[in-house]
Protein backbone atom coordinates (compact mmCIF):
# COMPACT_ATOMS: atom_id res chain seq x y z
CA UNK A 1 0.00 0.00 0.00
CA UNK A 2 1.31 3.48 -0.75
CA UNK A 3 2.04 5.88 2.11
CA UNK A 4 -0.85 8.36 2.13
CA UNK A 5 0.13 11.98 2.73
CA UNK A 6 -1.62 15.10 3.90
CA UNK A 7 0.02 18.51 3.52
CA UNK A 8 -0.44 21.39 5.97
CA UNK A 9 0.29 24.73 4.30
CA UNK A 10 -0.12 25.00 0.53
CA UNK A 11 2.36 27.77 -0.22
CA UNK A 12 5.38 27.74 -2.51
CA UNK A 13 7.38 24.92 -0.92
CA UNK A 14 4.35 22.62 -0.95
CA UNK A 15 3.36 23.51 -4.50
CA UNK A 16 6.84 23.34 -5.98
CA UNK A 17 8.37 20.50 -4.01
CA UNK A 18 6.32 18.37 -1.63
CA UNK A 19 3.14 17.93 -3.65
CA UNK A 20 4.92 17.12 -6.96
CA UNK A 21 7.39 14.79 -5.25
CA UNK A 22 4.62 12.98 -3.41
CA UNK A 23 2.73 12.47 -6.67
CA UNK A 24 5.87 11.37 -8.53
CA UNK A 25 6.69 8.57 -6.09
CA UNK A 26 4.71 5.39 -6.89
CA UNK A 27 5.00 4.37 -3.24
CA UNK A 28 3.25 7.49 -1.95
CA UNK A 29 -0.14 9.11 -2.53
CA UNK A 30 -1.44 12.62 -1.89
CA UNK A 31 -4.84 12.32 -0.20
CA UNK A 32 -5.40 15.58 1.71
CA UNK A 33 -4.43 19.26 1.74
CA UNK A 34 -4.97 21.87 4.45
CA UNK A 35 -4.61 25.64 4.13
CA UNK A 36 -6.56 28.54 5.68
CA UNK A 37 -6.98 30.14 2.23
CA UNK A 38 -10.08 28.38 0.90
CA UNK A 39 -9.57 29.29 -2.78
CA UNK A 40 -6.00 28.05 -2.74
CA UNK A 41 -6.66 24.71 -1.09
CA UNK A 42 -9.78 24.01 -3.14
CA UNK A 43 -7.94 24.66 -6.40
CA UNK A 44 -4.99 22.44 -5.49
CA UNK A 45 -7.14 19.67 -4.06
CA UNK A 46 -9.31 19.64 -7.17
CA UNK A 47 -6.26 19.54 -9.41
CA UNK A 48 -4.68 16.62 -7.57
CA UNK A 49 -7.72 14.63 -6.49
CA UNK A 50 -7.17 15.25 -2.78
CA UNK A 51 -9.54 16.23 0.01
CA UNK A 52 -9.46 19.92 1.00
CA UNK A 53 -9.46 21.32 4.53
CA UNK A 54 -9.19 24.88 5.83
CA UNK A 55 -8.61 23.56 9.39
CA UNK A 56 -5.59 21.25 9.62
CA UNK A 57 -6.93 19.73 12.84
CA UNK A 58 -9.88 18.36 10.90
CA UNK A 59 -7.48 16.80 8.42
CA UNK A 60 -5.62 15.12 11.27
CA UNK A 61 -8.83 13.26 12.17
CA UNK A 62 -8.80 11.56 8.76
CA UNK A 63 -7.78 7.90 9.27
CA UNK A 64 -6.80 7.76 5.60
CA UNK A 65 -3.79 10.01 6.26
CA UNK A 66 -0.61 8.13 7.26
CA UNK A 67 1.88 10.99 7.22
CA UNK A 68 1.76 14.77 7.25
CA UNK A 69 4.01 17.38 5.66
CA UNK A 70 4.19 20.58 7.74
CA UNK A 71 5.01 23.34 5.27
CA UNK A 72 3.66 26.65 6.60
CA UNK A 73 5.29 29.55 8.47
CA UNK A 74 8.14 28.81 10.89
CA UNK A 75 6.08 29.89 13.90
CA UNK A 76 3.55 27.11 13.23
CA UNK A 77 5.96 24.23 12.66
CA UNK A 78 6.22 22.99 16.22
CA UNK A 79 2.54 23.02 17.20
CA UNK A 80 1.32 21.56 13.93
CA UNK A 81 3.96 18.82 14.05
CA UNK A 82 3.09 17.96 17.66
CA UNK A 83 -0.62 17.87 16.83
CA UNK A 84 0.04 15.56 13.88
CA UNK A 85 2.26 13.24 15.93
CA UNK A 86 -0.34 13.11 18.70
CA UNK A 87 -2.92 12.21 16.04
CA UNK A 88 -0.82 9.17 15.15
CA UNK A 89 0.72 10.53 11.95
CA UNK A 90 4.34 10.43 10.83
CA UNK A 91 5.66 13.94 10.19
CA UNK A 92 7.91 15.62 7.66
CA UNK A 93 8.48 19.16 8.96
CA UNK A 94 10.04 21.89 6.89
CA UNK A 95 13.14 23.61 8.22
CA UNK A 96 13.76 25.21 10.64
CA UNK A 97 11.84 22.66 12.69
CA UNK A 98 10.95 25.23 15.36
CA UNK A 99 11.79 28.74 16.51
CA UNK A 100 12.92 27.80 20.04
CA UNK A 101 14.86 24.94 21.57
CA UNK A 102 12.00 24.13 23.95
CA UNK A 103 9.55 23.78 21.07
CA UNK A 104 11.98 21.56 19.19
CA UNK A 105 12.43 19.35 22.25
CA UNK A 106 8.64 19.09 22.60
CA UNK A 107 8.49 17.81 19.03
CA UNK A 108 11.08 15.13 19.85
CA UNK A 109 9.08 14.08 22.90
CA UNK A 110 5.85 13.85 20.88
CA UNK A 111 7.52 11.65 18.28
CA UNK A 112 8.94 9.38 20.98
CA UNK A 113 5.68 9.19 22.94
CA UNK A 114 3.60 8.34 19.88
CA UNK A 115 6.22 6.07 18.30
CA UNK A 116 6.05 7.95 15.01
CA UNK A 117 8.78 9.20 12.72
CA UNK A 118 9.71 12.88 12.73
CA UNK A 119 11.81 13.92 9.74
CA UNK A 120 13.06 17.43 8.99
CA UNK A 121 13.27 18.80 5.44
CA UNK A 122 17.03 19.41 5.44
CA UNK A 123 17.46 18.36 1.83
CA UNK A 124 21.04 19.56 1.26
CA UNK A 125 22.34 16.22 2.53
CA UNK A 126 20.57 14.54 -0.37
CA UNK A 127 21.86 16.76 -3.20
CA UNK A 128 24.02 14.62 -5.56
CA UNK A 129 27.12 16.81 -5.24
CA UNK A 130 26.99 16.58 -1.46
CA UNK A 131 26.42 12.81 -1.48
CA UNK A 132 29.47 12.40 -3.74
CA UNK A 133 31.52 14.69 -1.50
CA UNK A 134 30.64 12.66 1.57
CA UNK A 135 31.92 9.49 -0.13
CA UNK A 136 35.18 11.20 -1.10
CA UNK A 137 35.72 12.45 2.45
CA UNK A 138 34.95 9.03 3.90
CA UNK A 139 37.46 7.38 1.56
CA UNK A 140 40.27 9.23 3.32
CA UNK A 141 42.09 10.28 0.13
CA UNK A 142 42.03 13.94 1.19
CA UNK A 143 43.04 13.33 4.78
CA UNK A 144 41.47 15.46 7.50
CA UNK A 145 39.44 18.58 6.76
CA UNK A 146 41.24 21.62 8.14
CA UNK A 147 38.87 24.46 7.32
CA UNK A 148 35.96 25.39 5.08
CA UNK A 149 34.05 28.21 3.51
CA UNK A 150 30.44 27.92 2.44
CA UNK A 151 27.79 30.23 1.05
CA UNK A 152 24.07 30.22 0.24
CA UNK A 153 22.95 33.41 -1.48
CA UNK A 154 19.90 34.18 -3.62
CA UNK A 155 17.60 37.16 -4.37
CA UNK A 156 15.26 36.48 -1.45
CA UNK A 157 11.98 34.71 -0.70
CA UNK A 158 9.69 37.30 -2.30
CA UNK A 159 10.43 35.87 -5.75
CA UNK A 160 9.56 32.40 -4.49
CA UNK A 161 6.67 32.92 -2.08
CA UNK A 162 3.07 32.78 -3.32
CA UNK A 163 2.53 36.07 -1.45
CA UNK A 164 5.58 37.80 -2.97
CA UNK A 165 6.66 40.85 -0.92
CA UNK A 166 3.83 40.26 1.55
CA UNK A 167 5.26 36.85 2.41
CA UNK A 168 5.37 35.57 5.99
CA UNK A 169 9.14 35.26 5.46
CA UNK A 170 9.37 39.01 6.08
CA UNK A 171 7.14 39.05 9.19
CA UNK A 172 9.03 38.61 12.44
CA UNK A 173 6.08 37.10 14.31
CA UNK A 174 5.66 34.36 11.71
CA UNK A 175 9.22 33.76 10.54
CA UNK A 176 11.08 34.63 13.80
CA UNK A 177 14.40 34.42 11.93
CA UNK A 178 15.50 35.75 8.56
CA UNK A 179 18.12 34.47 6.16
CA UNK A 180 20.10 32.88 9.01
CA UNK A 181 17.21 30.55 9.78
CA UNK A 182 16.08 30.13 6.19
CA UNK A 183 19.40 29.29 4.53
CA UNK A 184 21.82 29.02 7.45
CA UNK A 185 20.12 26.00 8.99
CA UNK A 186 20.61 24.16 5.67
CA UNK A 187 24.32 24.90 5.73
CA UNK A 188 24.73 24.09 9.41
CA UNK A 189 23.15 20.71 8.82
CA UNK A 190 25.14 20.01 5.66
CA UNK A 191 28.48 20.84 7.28
CA UNK A 192 27.70 18.83 10.43
CA UNK A 193 27.00 15.85 8.17
CA UNK A 194 29.92 16.30 5.76
CA UNK A 195 32.48 16.87 8.51
CA UNK A 196 31.12 14.22 10.86
CA UNK A 197 31.65 16.63 13.75
CA UNK A 198 29.46 18.88 15.84
CA UNK A 199 29.96 22.62 15.93
CA UNK A 200 30.95 23.81 19.39
CA UNK A 201 31.45 27.58 18.92
CA UNK A 202 29.99 30.28 16.69
CA UNK A 203 30.03 34.01 16.23
CA UNK A 204 28.80 36.28 13.50
CA UNK A 205 27.27 39.47 12.18
CA UNK A 206 23.60 39.66 11.12
CA UNK A 207 22.34 42.66 9.16
CA UNK A 208 19.29 43.99 7.35
CA UNK A 209 20.53 45.73 4.22
CA UNK A 210 17.80 45.91 1.61
CA UNK A 211 14.63 43.89 2.20
CA UNK A 212 11.54 46.00 2.89
CA UNK A 213 7.93 45.41 3.87
CA UNK A 214 5.00 46.58 1.67
CA UNK A 215 5.14 49.99 3.38
CA UNK A 216 8.77 50.47 2.38
CA UNK A 217 10.31 49.94 5.82
CA UNK A 218 13.30 47.66 6.34
CA UNK A 219 12.12 44.30 7.65
CA UNK A 220 12.84 43.39 11.28
CA UNK A 221 14.72 40.26 10.25
CA UNK A 222 18.22 39.70 8.90
CA UNK A 223 18.67 39.56 5.13
CA UNK A 224 22.46 39.01 5.28
CA UNK A 225 24.72 37.16 7.69
CA UNK A 226 28.37 36.19 8.06
CA UNK A 227 29.16 33.43 10.56
CA UNK A 228 32.39 31.90 11.82
CA UNK A 229 32.16 28.40 13.26
CA UNK A 230 34.43 25.90 14.98
CA UNK A 231 33.92 22.15 15.38
CA UNK A 232 34.76 19.84 18.27
CA UNK A 233 37.80 18.68 16.29
CA UNK A 234 39.05 22.21 15.68
CA UNK A 235 37.89 22.68 12.08
CA UNK A 236 37.35 26.39 11.45
CA UNK A 237 35.06 27.78 8.79
CA UNK A 238 32.99 30.66 7.48
CA UNK A 239 29.39 30.83 6.28
CA UNK A 240 27.96 33.61 4.09
CA UNK A 241 24.17 33.92 3.81
CA UNK A 242 22.24 36.42 1.74
CA UNK A 243 18.76 37.28 0.50
CA UNK A 244 20.21 40.17 -1.53
CA UNK A 245 22.20 38.34 -4.19
CA UNK A 246 20.43 39.80 -7.23
CA UNK A 247 22.55 37.79 -9.64
CA UNK A 248 22.79 34.04 -10.11
CA UNK A 249 22.04 31.97 -6.99
CA UNK A 250 25.10 30.64 -5.18
CA UNK A 251 25.20 27.47 -3.13
CA UNK A 252 28.77 26.30 -2.72
CA UNK A 253 31.11 24.73 -0.19
CA UNK A 254 34.90 24.52 -0.32
CA UNK A 255 36.73 22.18 2.06
CA UNK A 256 40.44 22.69 2.62
CA UNK A 257 41.97 19.32 3.50
CA UNK A 258 45.40 17.92 4.32
CA UNK A 259 45.85 16.43 0.84
CA UNK A 260 43.97 18.93 -1.30
CA UNK A 261 40.82 20.98 -1.81
CA UNK A 262 37.28 19.68 -2.33
CA UNK A 263 34.98 22.16 -4.12
CA UNK A 264 31.21 21.66 -4.31
CA UNK A 265 28.86 23.74 -6.42
CA UNK A 266 31.57 26.11 -7.66
CA UNK A 267 31.33 25.00 -11.29
CA UNK A 268 28.14 24.72 -13.35
CA UNK A 269 29.37 21.64 -15.24
CA UNK A 270 31.31 19.77 -12.60
CA UNK A 271 29.45 19.70 -9.30
CA UNK A 272 32.41 18.20 -7.45
CA UNK A 273 36.06 19.13 -8.10
CA UNK A 274 39.05 17.67 -6.27
CA UNK A 275 42.37 19.51 -6.51
CA UNK A 276 45.06 17.35 -4.97
CA UNK A 277 48.13 18.72 -3.27
CA UNK A 278 50.35 17.07 -5.92
CA UNK A 279 48.67 19.02 -8.73
CA UNK A 280 46.31 16.30 -9.96
CA UNK A 281 42.66 17.21 -10.52
CA UNK A 282 39.43 15.21 -10.58
CA UNK A 283 36.27 16.58 -12.23
CA UNK A 284 32.99 14.89 -11.30
CA UNK A 285 29.72 15.41 -13.17
CA UNK A 286 26.90 14.76 -10.74
CA UNK A 287 23.18 15.52 -10.63
CA UNK A 288 21.96 19.10 -10.49
CA UNK A 289 21.58 21.18 -7.35
CA UNK A 290 18.03 22.36 -6.70
CA UNK A 291 17.58 26.15 -6.81
CA UNK A 292 14.68 28.53 -6.31
CA UNK A 293 14.50 29.10 -10.05
CA UNK A 294 14.95 25.45 -11.02
CA UNK A 295 13.57 22.72 -8.82
CA UNK A 296 15.00 19.22 -9.08
CA UNK A 297 14.06 16.28 -6.92
CA UNK A 298 15.01 16.87 -3.29
CA UNK A 299 14.64 13.21 -2.25
CA UNK A 300 12.91 14.22 0.99
CA UNK A 301 9.49 12.62 0.37
CA UNK A 302 11.22 9.57 -1.11
CA UNK A 303 13.33 9.17 2.03
CA UNK A 304 10.41 9.39 4.46
CA UNK A 305 8.26 7.12 2.32
CA UNK A 306 11.01 4.51 2.37
CA UNK A 307 11.40 4.87 6.14
CA UNK A 308 7.69 4.34 6.73
CA UNK A 309 7.44 1.44 4.28
CA UNK A 310 10.41 -0.37 5.83
CA UNK A 311 9.84 0.82 9.42
CA UNK A 312 13.36 2.29 9.41
CA UNK A 313 13.95 5.58 11.27
CA UNK A 314 14.87 8.45 8.92
CA UNK A 315 18.49 9.58 8.99
CA UNK A 316 17.47 13.27 8.96
CA UNK A 317 15.35 12.92 12.07
CA UNK A 318 14.22 15.36 14.74
CA UNK A 319 17.46 15.02 16.70
CA UNK A 320 19.49 16.02 13.65
CA UNK A 321 17.08 18.88 13.04
CA UNK A 322 17.48 20.03 16.65
CA UNK A 323 21.28 20.02 16.51
CA UNK A 324 21.31 22.11 13.32
CA UNK A 325 18.71 24.51 14.73
CA UNK A 326 20.79 24.90 17.90
CA UNK A 327 23.76 26.07 15.81
CA UNK A 328 21.63 28.78 14.19
CA UNK A 329 19.90 29.94 17.37
CA UNK A 330 23.29 30.18 19.07
CA UNK A 331 24.65 32.15 16.09
CA UNK A 332 21.78 34.62 16.40
CA UNK A 333 22.46 34.99 20.13
CA UNK A 334 26.21 35.37 19.55
CA UNK A 335 25.64 38.10 16.95
CA UNK A 336 23.33 39.98 19.30
CA UNK A 337 25.84 39.73 22.16
CA UNK A 338 28.82 40.49 19.91
CA UNK A 339 30.94 37.55 21.00
CA UNK A 340 31.95 33.96 20.28
CA UNK A 341 29.40 31.67 21.96
CA UNK A 342 29.46 27.99 22.94
CA UNK A 343 26.89 25.73 21.25
CA UNK A 344 24.91 23.13 23.17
Amino acid sequence: MPVKYGVIGCGAIAQRRHIPECIANPESKLVALADPVRERVDELAGKHGAKAYTDYKEMLKDPNVDAVVVAGPNSLHAQQSIDALNAGKHVLCEKPMATTRDDAKAMLEAAKKNKKFLMIGLNQRLMPAHVKAKKILQSGVLGNVLSFRTAFQHPGPEGWSVDAGKSWFFKKGQAFMGVTGDLGVHKADLLRWLLGQEFTEVTGVLSTLDKRDPEGNLIELDDNAYLVLKTAGGILGSMILSWTNYGAEENYTVLLCQNGVLSLGTDTTYGVIVDYRNGERELHKVGEMSTNTKQVGSGIIDALTHSIATNTPPSIDGVEGYKSLDVILTAMEAAKEGKMKKIG
